[in-house]
C-alpha cells in the first residue's frame, strides 16, 4: 500500500534521475559540439591558409622559364567553359521561339503544359 512518504520518495527519485540525466545528457551534447566547432575551425583555417598560398606563387616565375607562355600555373591556358557559366552563356544557341507580335498570338500561343484553347466560363445561369 502507497503511503504519502513512499509517494513522495518516488517522485523524489525520479525527479532527481531526470535531473542527472538531463545533466549528463547536457554534458555530452556540449562536448559533441566543441568538437564539431574545433573541427570546423580546423578545416576553415586549412582551406584559407591553402587558399592564400594558391594566390601568391612562392617563387615568382618568368615567362621564359614557364616555356614562353605566361600563365599562372605552369598548365596551359583553359580554353573549355565547363565550369563557367557566365563563359557559357555567350555559346547557347539563339532560342527557338520568337515572341508574339500580335495580342491574339500571344493568347493562343501554348506551352507544353497549357490546354491548347484558352479558358472561357459559360455565359449565363449556372443553375438551370
Amino acid at each position: 500500500m502507497n503511503t504519502v512518504k513512499s509517494f513522495w520518495f518516488g517522485w523524489g527519485s525520479l525527479c532527481v534521475g531526470g535531473a542527472a540525466a538531463y545533466y549528463f545528457a547536457k554534458k555530452e551534447i556540449n562536448a559533441t559540439r566543441r568538437e564539431q566547432l574545433e573541427e570546423l575551425r580546423r578545416k576553415k583555417s586549412m582551406a584559407s591558409s591553402l587558399e592564400r598560398s594558391e594566390s601568391f606563387p612562392s617563387q615568382p616565375l618568368s615567362s621564359s622559364a614557364m616555356g614562353g607562355s605566361a600563365t599562372y600555373n605552369g598548365s596551359p591556358a583553359r580554353t573549355d567553359s565547363a565550369g563557367s557559366p557566365s563563359m557559357e552563356s555567350s555559346s547557347d544557341p539563339a532560342p527557338t521561339r520568337h515572341a508574339p507580335s500580335t495580342e491574339r498570338e500571344r493568347v493562343f500561343e501554348k506551352s507544353k503544359y497549357e490546354a491548347s484553347v484558352p479558358y472561357s466560363s459559360r455565359k449565363g445561369d449556372r443553375f438551370s
